[in-house]
């Protein structure tokens, strides 16, 4: 199984400077797919998710297109060859 993960600039750099990045999960959820991510990119699994384990709420993930805090979370489905944004949110006035 394969997925891509697709990062913005301010995250690519604590994934060595990679935009995007083909994660192999050992299972088909978000929560595998971010512990894989976490196994070979430590920094930016923290800025994705809690000490808990939960997504950040400043932290938006999408898997094909759709917002995962409609569709599971971190038990959201990710099935092979999915794209997986991760966007922070912007705040400012």
């Amino acid at each position: 199984m394969s997925v891509e993960v697709v990062l913005p600039g301010v995250l690519a750099d604590l994934a060595g400077g990679a935009r995007h990045l083909q994660v192999d999960p050992d299972g088909g959820t978000l929560g595998c797919l971010l512990d894989t991510l976490d196994a070979a990119h430590p920094r930016l699994a923290r800025r994705i998710r809690d000490e808990s384990g939960a997504l950040r709420r400043f932290v938006n993930v999408y898997v094909d297109g759709d917002d995962v805090r409609f569709t599971g979370g971190v038990d959201a489905a990710v099935p092979d060859g999915a794209v997986v944004q991760v966007l922070p949110s912007v705040a400012g006035g």
